[in-house]
């Protein structure tokens, strides 16, 4: 079935604005994502502080790996967008329920901004679905 949208054409600018910021936000997310599978120390003590046992931890990074490596390929970047908009909601969810200061519940909302931000710069097809006018 064709699509109706038409891919946009994107600036070169736009372009590498939206890779450098979809760059930066993937190592992010592997540093987080990695540093869950080693168990390291400082991890563990945040997950226990928002409720979280030992033993998910492992399986928490996972999905983020599997999540960042949806977005990273291209043909399934959007949905990889939708996986981490839902897993940075956990993040927030977890920080607004245990009361933790206001910048580690805003964290997750921004980062989330970011990743769509950075698809959304490259990704022509976006500004006909969301058509942001000046």
């Amino acid at each position: 079935m064709p699509s109706r949208i038409r891919a946009g054409s994107v600036s070169k600018g736009r372009l590498w604005s939206g890779r450098i910021i979809s760059g930066l936000m993937v190592l992010f997310l592997l540093f987080d994502g990695i540093t869950k599978l080693m168990k390291v120390r400082p991890v563990l003590e945040a997950s226990a502080q928002l409720g979280y046992p030992v033993s998910t931890i492992v399986a928490i990074g996972i999905t983020a790996l599997v999540c960042t490596a949806v977005y990273v390929i291209p043909r399934t970047s959007v949905l990889g967008a939708i996986l981490l908009t839902g897993y940075l909601g956990g993040a927030v969810a977890s920080n607004a329920r245990i009361g933790n200061p206001m910048f580690n519940t805003l964290f997750p909302i921004i980062f989330a901004a970011l990743v769509w931000a950075g698809i959304f710069l490259r990704e022509g097809r976006l500004g006909a679905l969301i058509p942001l006018r000046t």
